[in-house]
């Protein structure tokens, strides 16, 4: 059974469109309205051997955070409708991704319950014309919808440019860990409450 979602998310500050196949192949066409961000997705979808398309109309003339915080929304939203039950995935995903000077470990449980845990103090606080904060609010909307424990931890790192890009990869590749299918596991959903 294909594990895809259509998933749109309109407002009056944005318009989000996106299409989500989880077995994929690292396929991306993203339109965010962003270029750094457009780049962030392409490396999530990269890694995590997701293919996604995804166009963003939003405010960007305000600032560029209803747009960053509305695509993680329907994002996590397309993740979970594609996931259904959770039934046989591995559900934990770990990576740890060296970016040059910088390291980042990102672990995530699709636990079903929302939880972020991230702190930076990242020395440039914009990077190219894209605001560092705005990861945050990203990964916000993205845990919540989804129902997603993260931890996002910037063990080193000088540069925020490769500080985010390091991110977003271990943030794919420890999706993709969690979403993959465990032959061992029988098809059982895997929790002992017997549901996630």
């Amino acid at each position: 059974m294909a594990r895809t979602n259509e998933c749109e998310r309109k407002t009056k500050e944005t318009d989000v469109k996106i299409s989500l196949n989880i077995d994929g192949s690292g396929k991306s066409i993203v339109a965010s309205g962003n270029g750094f961000f457009d780049h962030s997705l392409s490396l999530f979808t990269k890694h995590g051997l997701f293919d996604l398309e995804l166009k963003c109309l939003g405010d960007i003339e305000v600032d560029f955070h209803h747009s960053a915080e509305d695509i993680g929304i329907t994002l996590g939203t397309a993740f979970k409708n594609a996931l259904g039950n959770k039934k046989g995935i591995i559900r934990y995903g770990v990576s740890f991704v060296p970016m040059d000077e910088t390291l980042v470990r990102v672990v995530l449980d699709l636990s079903g319950r929302c939880n972020l845990v991230y702190e930076e103090n990242l020395r440039d606080r914009i990077v190219n014309n894209f605001e560092v904060d705005l990861v945050f609010d990203f990964m916000k909307g993205f845990c919540d919808s989804l129902g997603l424990t993260l931890h996002i931890d910037i063990l080193r790192s000088r540069n925020s440019h490769h500080a985010i890009e390091a991110i977003f990869k271990a943030l794919g590749r420890a999706m993709r860990e969690a979403v993959s299918i465990d032959e061992r596991a029988k098809n059982e959903i895997p929790s002992t409450k017997g549901v996630l």
